[in-house]
């Protein structure tokens, strides 16, 4: 008697994050990636929509091509078959600060509806509830990429909210009224477990413009901590195909490394 294949494992939000996140990266050409489901979705899609994109890691690496997905900014990993290894200095004056670089891909605890990101602490700065890792590199990611996506695992006031506990990477906005003149637009792609939000730029607020398969926009405006403006035209999100799970299961993170 055959024994019965086991049924394949339930789609994850990890997993339907990382694909959607890769479609949005369709036609891009270098892409600054922080560590976890920006990583995941990058290597999602330099195998899938953006073949010949450029993946560029705050350690230095630009044009990684690791074996393995990496589990920090400084895991060998990504040395081996990279295109270049710079130092800090030069990473930072000439590849992000020289304009080189057409999305910055972020991860935050918090974001407002300007995309001005929290990534230090959530609570009071001096007793806060939790401390977290703070900037790294994303000041400058934001201020000079042309772009930033930011993925969010948790849609919910406190982590889409009408003020941020902590201020950690300010968006173009933000650093106008303090008169700094960024490079770039800013945050202009939230990818959540509810949908996507965008904007197009300074002067712009974050709206809602896709939603996942059986979300309402009720329930997104539920769990959003300022009044969400919403595209007219609400586009449906297609849920990840068969294949790209595969690659994402079986060749970009067969260890569950960051999926979960």
């Amino acid at each position: 008697m055959t024994t019965p294949a086991p049924p394949p494992p339930a789609l994850s939000s990890s997993e339907v994050l990382a694909v959607v996140a890769s479609r949005e990266l369709a036609g891009k050409r270098t892409v600054f990636a922080g560590i976890g489901l920006p990583t995941l979705a990058t290597s999602l899609a330099h195998l899938t929509v953006a073949p010949g994109l450029e993946v560029v890691y705050e350690s230095g690496v630009c044009g990684a091509h690791p074996s393995h997905l990496p589990e920090t900014i400084a895991d060998s990993v990504l040395i081996t078959g990279a295109e270049a290894v710079l130092s800090m200095p030069a990473l930072f004056g000439y590849v992000l600060q020289g304009g080189h670089i057409d999305v910055g891909f972020l991860g935050a605890a918090q974001i407002d509806r300007w995309g001005n990101l929290n990534s230090s602490v959530i609570g009071d700065w001096h007793r806060p509830d939790v401390r977290l890792p703070g900037s790294g590199g994303a000041v400058e990611v934001m201020a000079n990429s042309r772009e930033v996506f930011v993925v969010m695992r948790r849609h919910e006031p406190r982590s889409l909210t009408d003020s941020l506990d902590f201020c950690t990477s300010p968006g173009p906005d933000r650093a106008l009224a303090d008169g700094i003149r960024p490079r770039g637009a800013g945050v202009t792609r939230v990818i959540t477990e509810l949908g996507v939000l965008a904007r197009g730029g300074p002067g712009e607020e974050l709206r809602l413009t896709a939603v996942h398969c059986g979300v309402t926009v009720d329930q997104v405006r539920a769990a959003t901590g300022w009044d969400l403006d919403v595209a007219d035209d609400i586009a449906v999100i297609e849920p990840p195909t068969d294949a790209e799970l595969r690659l994402l299961r079986d060749t970009v993170d067969p260890d569950r490394i960051y999926l979960r």
